[in-house]
């Protein structure tokens, strides 16, 4: 039979240096009435007591649930080429300057309630779509002279009629006009 031998290496906080204390001894000391006592085992160096690890323990959670609702409320879906997950168009209500949509492809964009959009030029035309795929939500990006869905594959035209995949309605048309260079939403 063997016999596993475990050290404990501690750091002391006012000399940096490390001491190696065997497991055991730790084990085998018994624990004491008050955490502040230092005595009850060798290389203890600012134990806790029960209501400051609750408390960091507390803090660690709070921390974590809070990098947990940035990352839901974070607005999701990755970027493709062509997109932009910004607003363009320097707070003037316009969506885009025309000169920012790619002939030939897409600009993801989000008007003034915060929906994910793509404006679309061909031709010379442009044409919003809601960025919502019809087959299960997802967020549909640009990739070249298509509009993709990450999720389950559908594709889109840049008109927004399905070409392939599971979704079967095409992407709802948004009302925008074009006045002075600038993608404006609404109906002119």
């Amino acid at each position: 039979m063997s016999v596993l031998n475990l050290h404990l290496v501690t750091t002391d906080s006012s000399s940096r240096r490390a001491t190696e204390v065997p497991m055991s001894s730790l084990l085998d000391t018994p624990n004491t009435p008050n955490p502040n006592n230092h005595e009850h085992a060798s290389g203890c160096l600012g134990c806790l007591d029960r209501r400051q690890m609750l408390k960091q323990a507390g803090l660690v959670t709070a921390g974590v649930a809070a990098a947990g609702v940035l990352t839901a409320c974070g607005g999701g879906g990755s970027t493709g080429a062509g997109t932009r997950s910004e607003t363009p168009g320097g707070g003037s209500g316009a969506l885009a300057k025309v000169s920012d949509v790619p002939e030939g492809g897409a600009l993801s964009v989000r008007d003034a309630e915060g929906n994910e959009l793509l404006l679309t030029q061909a031709s010379g035309t442009i044409v919003a779509l809601s960025a919502v795929c019809t087959h299960q939500g997802c967020t549909v990006t640009g990739d070249g002279g298509e509009l993709v869905c990450p999720c389950h594959g559908s594709v889109f035209d840049l008109s927004g009629a399905n070409v392939s995949g599971p979704a079967s309605k095409p992407l709802p048309r948004v009302d925008v006009h074009v006045v002075d260079g600038e993608v404006l939403p609404g109906k002119a």
